[in-house]
């Protein structure tokens, strides 16, 4: 290494990397210990801008202390003059290639990453340090497991412009609306790309996708970011929630630093440590005395009730699936009702509307659903006209009520007959509770009897008129349970339970689903209109029907 194979009393024994600045392994020859020296290039050293943010990050990196934050020891010039900075030598891997690599672990291990990393941007804060640049890449994992925070560049430097030196395409991704249209630059950019990583960090992938700079730009400005892969993944409802409040577009409407980020990532990991995590409310319930016999199996029937009245607060959720056209279609004037062979339909117009318990804003485009959960005599049609099997003991003498008993395989292929399909969750969800986060379809009231809730029986689909949602659906809540799209990971309890009512027991690897809406048996709950219970794909159910969508395009 020549000349440069010492720079004062550090030697340096391996080069690592770098572009604009080139770094070694390096000696502290006095004390003994292994270091890493960052020396600024001759190049870096003739072009002003980078050599002006080399000498703010030794500045900044170098006044704190903070075990998520990477050290600076020591700083100074060479005999070239060329400036450098001794920093903490680091054993592992970025977070970039711990992603890559499958070495982020479990939820809770990918939790406790995000963890570190707010506390250290919490920390710097503090300090009135914005980072600016939070991405996988400036982010350490030491074999210990330690997060450390790297890289403060371009920390509270002017804009960033395009044609810098040293920019990469990388960082696009991780910016704030603010950033991108070089508004003032406050703490709550670290906060948009808090969020932005710890989607990716859950999911293995960034939330948005683009070819050019331009095409990136254009979805951090204008789309809502798609919560589905979050969902997807298993993760707990308040995991989205966060998820989805950082990466606001409005800096207003994010949390206000990172404490409470802190405070609730910690929330949810004690949650997810605590012995058990079944909400008293949605305890089973036994089925009401004096209910026909047909309903239920004799065998099935107090291990279905357990299966599907338990798991409300315990099954993992699946996404939104937010369909945003980059350019927005031609407004059109849709009719409120379309009737099809299959029954006549509803529409819920396309916007934003509350998802779920936090009431998290999600946008969805327009769409039809079904009035009613299909009826037997609609569904015998299906089976005839398609050589299809019908579920066990059908009911031909109740042409109207909900066909139920089926499987998610039986719905699909009646669905893909009608020119339909099933709904996904937040589909099925605004279809019953409309765009206010309302608890119940027709309102925020239980009322006298709006819904078959709590009975003995099935009713026909057109029943209880009065607890239409605002759509005009009907029986989204009680009367039958409703398969939704999207395959989930059934907890722990779920697949206990399935084990003692299904032979052969079901298994997490086999595909699960959910299903929405309560059925008659269930009793009031404050949480129906956004709880779901899991059932494997195999199950059919005497009190487990469905209803499609259809999308506007294909009216």
């Amino acid at each position: 290494m020549g000349h440069a194979a010492r720079i004062g009393k550090y030697e340096l024994e391996e080069f690592l990397g770098g572009g604009m600045s080139h770094v070694y392994r390096a000696r502290d020859t006095v004390i003994g210990r292994t270091v890493a020296v960052k020396i600024l290039t001759e190049a870096g050293c003739q072009d002003a801008e980078a050599k002006a943010r080399f000498l703010a990050e030794a500045r900044m990196a170098g006044n704190t202390a903070h075990e998520n934050v990477l050290s600076i020891y020591d700083f100074g010039e060479d005999d070239q003059h060329r400036p450098f900075m001794v920093m903490e030598f680091l054993r592992g891997e970025d977070l970039r290639q711990a992603i890559r690599n499958g070495h982020t672990g479990d939820l809770k291990s990918k939790l406790k990453i995000a963890v570190q990393l707010a506390r250290a941007l919490e920390y710097i804060h503090t300090q009135k340090i914005v980072h600016r640049d939070i991405k996988p890449e400036n982010l350490h994992i030491t074999t210990a497991g330690v997060v450390k925070l790297m890289d403060f560049g371009i920390a509270k430097t002017e804009g960033l412009a395009m044609t810098r030196a040293g920019y990469v395409l990388g960082t696009p991704y991780y910016m704030a609306p603010e950033q991108v249209m070089g508004q003032e630059i406050t703490e709550q950019v670290d906060v948009y790309a808090f969020g932005v990583l710890l989607f990716e960090l859950i999911t293995g992938n960034k939330p948005i996708s683009g070819d050019s700079v331009e095409r990136i730009f254009y979805s951090i400005l204008n789309e809502p970011l798609s919560l589905q892969p979050v969902y997807a993944s298993g993760a707990p409802e308040a995991v989205c929630a966060l998820v989805a409040k950082c990466t606001a577009k409005s800096p207003a409407e994010r949390p206000r630093g990172f404490a409470p980020v802190c405070a609730e990532l910690n929330r949810i990991l004690e949650q997810m440590e605590a012995p058990t995590a079944v909400l008293p409310e949605r305890q089973p319930q036994a089925p009401p005395p004096g209910r026909p016999a047909w309903l239920l199996p004799a065998v099935l029937a107090p291990v279905i009730v357990l299966a599907v009245g338990l798991y409300f607060a315990t099954r993992p959720k699946p996404a939104p699936a937010v369909a945003v056209s980059p350019e927005p279609p031609r407004k059109v004037e849709l009719a409120k009702t379309l009737q099809t062979p299959s029954g006549d339909m509803v529409l819920v117009p396309e916007g934003k509307f509350l998802f779920g318990q936090n009431k998290v804003e999600v946008s969805l485009p327009a769409f039809y659903i079904d009035r009613t959960e299909v009826p037997n005599r609609v569904y015998e049609t299906f089976c005839s006209g398609q050589h299809h099997d019908l579920p066990k003991d059908f009911p031909r003498d109740k042409p109207e009520y909900p066909v139920v008993d089926v499987t998610i395989a039986d719905a699909r292929a009646f669905a893909q007959w009608a020119g339909k399909r099933l709904p996904t969750e937040p589909e099925w969800e605004k279809a019953a509770r409309g765009t206010d986060g309302r608890a119940y379809p027709w309102g925020d009231e239980k009322g006298a009897s709006p819904a078959n809730v709590g009975g003995k029986e099935l009713r026909p689909v057109s029943d209880f008129p009065e607890g239409a949602s605002p759509w005009g659906a009907l029986n989204m809540v009680g009367n039958a349970w409703e398969f939704v799209d999207g395959v989930v990971t059934p907890s722990r309890e779920a697949l206990a339970s399935f084990r003692k009512a299904m032979k052969p027991a079901p298994t997490a690897s086999e595909p699960w689903y959910l299903i929405r809406g309560l059925s008659f048996a269930e009793g009031w709950s404050d949480r129906a209109i956004f709880d779901s219970a899991t059932v494997p794909a195999r199950f059919s159910g005497e009190r487990i029907g469905f209803r499609c969508v259809k999308d506007v395009g294909g009216v």
